[in-house]
This record gives C-alpha cells, structure tokens and sequence, in this order.
C-alpha cells in the first residue's frame, strides 16, 4: 500500500498527477448549467436506449490505452479521477449502490496501474452538495459516508490506488463543521480500508486551512492554487514582472502554510491556466505565450516548496475543430461564449454592459453582498453564479439537449468519439513544458 509519513514532506514533490473526470463540467463538455440537467435533456429527447448507449460510449472514449500510455510516456506517475456519486447513487433510491458506476472507474484504474500510473479517487460531486457551485451538480441532501465505505471496501487491496479524496472544494460557512466531518469521514473508511492515503481538501473551495488543527494520521492535505493570470479575467497580461511573482509566491504559501507548519506533505492538487483559441482574438497565441509562463512560475514554486501537484483538465488534448461533437454544437458553444454563460474561464466582456450596472444597483442596495461567503466570490461571483450561472444555464441545458434529438446510434458513437485520444489535438507546448517538468523530476 502507499503511505505517507505524517511527520515529515515524504517524498511528494516525487509525484505528477492529472486529473481525468469520470464526470462532465459545462466549460469541458460544452453544455450549460449543471451536469444533470444536460443529462435531463438529452434523455428527453434521446430516450432511454439511446441516452444510455451514448453516454457508455461517452466514458469508453473519454479515457482508453492509448491516454495512459500518453500520460505515462510524459512522466506522470499518478491521476486524480473526478467522479460524480450519481454514477452509484439514484436520488430517488438513496442508499442503494449502482455497482454499474464500478464499470468504466475500474477500467480506468486498471488501464493506468498496466502502465505504472497511480490513481487517487475523488468524489467530485457529492450527495447534498459539498459548496454552492456547478461542479457539485447535485440539489439533495443525503449522508455520504456509505459511498465511501463502499468505494473504500471495493478498492481496498487495489495497490495501485494511492488513496482517496473524499470531498472536493468543500464550502463551510461555520468552518468547524468540516473539521467534524473529515474526523468522521476518516474512521468510515479506515473502518474497512485502514491502508490507503486520504487526500484532504482545504476549506472555502481548497484554499483556507486558517481552522484546521492537527494533522489526521496518513493523510495529506490538498490545496488549489489557480491563478488569476491564467484565465480571461486577468487584471494584465502576466509578465514576470517582481510584483507579479512575488503575488504568485504569496498566494501559494497562504493556502500551504497549514502543511508546512505541520511539516505534512503538500498536494496542490488543481491549479493551471486556460488557453485561448483563434476564436478569442488576433492575439491568442501572445495570451497563450503568457499563461504558459504562468504555468512554469507555479511549476517552479511547487519544487522549490516539494510539492506535488495535478495539472488538471487544462486542455492536454482536446477534441478537434473538425470533429463531429463541434461541429454538432457550433452554434450552441457560440451562444454560450456570447452569453458568458460557463462560470469557469469565461470571458465577460460580451456581457459587461449588462453585468456591471446589475453589480453596482447590487453594490448600492445590499452592499454586504461584497463579503458574502465565500469571501473571494464578491458581489460580481454572485451575481455570476445565481443570474448565468443558474437561471440562463438551466433554459440552456434545455436547448443543448436538443442538439441531440434524432441522431442514429453511428451518428452518436461519431459524437462520443471526438473525445477518444487518436481523435483529438495535443496541445504541443503545454506537452512539452509538463513532460520537463515531470521527467526531469524523476531523474532526481
């Protein structure tokens, strides 16, 4: 089993992950809103025999041989598989497992344990909802701890499973109710799996340990560490300039201090910019040249503080311009880029005349709105989240179903196959600059 000593840094700056979702995110996949609403309209329109194949065919092409021995080839020796609870729950039959959501997460990890990659299993979106954002894609309310115990017992003597992830980007207002909960969640699963690493997320999406006390045994504690030079809403283009790195090195110690103190291992386990396309200006490449720079900036930060990290879902390889899948949804992914409608990487200038008088009469007549929790939201994260994020998301996830009505089951598996790796694009120096990174770690 894989361990990790409680008392000192261990050897994490030793391992590379990345992160493949065995669930679907609005600014990956297309869709608006949440995942299941995407789901809800496409099986209205598809039916169930369809809506099932096209979804199987979906996960089988997402992730095949030939992305695990990419990935191993590059040198990355761990990933970290996002999963939706949805794949092993019903919320209309809570309590009661869907061992058909065991299917595809197998096939995975054993894909990736064939050619020496670890894994780490995070729930991503959780029953109840573990914060107020569109990844948790879920409005009920139900106890998790049987999931894991399940998922605990059926991966427990899996060697090349390094360890759990039992909640992603949590969200407590109160702080100490998820104090409560990890020491809760902890005996669950030691219960039936006393082996593996439990990989533990930082409060307010993964970035304040200010309440955290001390270290659970064998476990790690994980940070997220995006940075704002790294999407469209950067306040500049990032330059390398002292202030911009010194901003850089400040955030990254805020959300690890709680690890270095506690001399624990750090894992930052989500960070990495987005990446522009010709559709997004004259000036893509020269937006794509800066991230880049970014990118190596917070490489550099996580070895010289021995951390190890996980990339992400950062546009590795993507599906093709000419691919069925976006030339299915042009119109539909053009709609959404002009609505600023994704709450993730969006660019809001299409939408700025309308959302910022909505902000300031917001800013004028309830201004506490601008230290609402969580606090690194603002008045704009809010009205983001509840006016596009929601509202406008949920009437467009009707419309993207749509896109889906009438297709035969070759034109679907056509669909599903834009995301299988022989069909996709390879971001060539986002490869590059991650391969270095990882191999060269390996080396030492």
């Amino acid at each position: 089993m894989v361990y990790i000593n409680g008392n000192t840094n261990g050897n994490g700056g030793d391992h590379h992950y990345l992160q493949v979702e065995v669930l679907m995110e609005n600014f990956m996949n297309g869709f608006a809103g949440q995942e299941n609403q995407a789901r809800a309209a496409m099986k209205a329109v598809m039916g169930d025999d369809k809506y099932t194949f096209f979804f199987d065919k979906f996960l089988e092409y997402y992730f095949t041989e030939a992305d695990a021995k990419f990935l191993a080839s590059m040198g990355f020796n761990c990933i970290r598989i996002a999963i939706n609870y949805r794949h092993f729950e019903d919320d209309m039959n809570p309590r009661v497992l869907k061992t058909s959501g065991f299917k595809h997460l197998d096939r995975v990890v054993d894909l990736c344990a064939a050619n020496g990659i670890y894994t780490v299993i995070d729930l991503h979106s959780l029953p109840g909802g573990q914060n107020m954002d569109w990844h948790s894609d879920n409005n009920t309310n139900q106890a998790l701890f049987w999931l894991w115990e399940i998922l605990a017992d059926h991966f427990r003597d899996n060697t090349w499973v390094a360890g759990y992830n039992p909640m992603n980007e949590p969200a407590d207002v109160e702080h100490e109710r998820l104090q409560a909960f990890y020491v809760r969640i902890e005996a669950a699963i030691r219960a039936v799996d006393p082996h593996h690493i439990l990989f533990l997320d930082g409060n307010s999406f993964g970035y304040d340990f200010s309440h955290f006390k001390k270290p659970l045994p064998n476990c790690v504690y994980s940070c997220h560490d995006y940075s704002v030079y790294g999407f469209p809403a950067a306040p500049e283009l990032y330059s390398g300039t002292q202030q911009q790195v010194e901003y850089h090195e400040r955030t990254f110690r805020r959300k690890a201090d709680f690890m270095l103190e506690t001399k624990t291992p750090i894992w930052n386990s989500e960070f990495g910019p987005t990446y522009s396309t010709p559709k997004d200006g004259d000036n893509w490449e020269t937006v794509n040249d800066a991230r880049y720079q970014v990118l190596k900036l917070q490489l550099d930060i996580n070895r010289r503080h021995n951390a190890s990290y996980n990339i992400g879902v950062m546009g590795i390889v993507y599906p093709a311009a000419e691919s069925p899948l976006l030339k299915l949804l042009a119109p539909f992914l053009a709609k959404k880029k002009a609505s600023s409608a994704d709450g993730w990487g969006f660019d809001e200038t299409p939408v700025k005349h309308v959302f910022g008088p909505l902000e300031d009469w917001f800013n004028q007549f309830a201004p506490s709105l601008e230290k609402k929790y969580p606090p690194t939201w603002k008045t704009k994260k809010h009205v983001l989240r509840q006016v596009r994020g929601l509202l406008l998301s949920e009437e467009l996830a009707k419309e993207y179903g749509q896109y889906f009505d009438g297709l035969s089951y070759d034109e679907l598996d056509a669909v599903a196959r834009s995301w299988h790796f022989d069909s996709c694009v390879q971001r060539k120096k986002l490869v590059a600059i991650m391969s270095e990174d990882a191999l060269s770690t390996k080396q030492q």
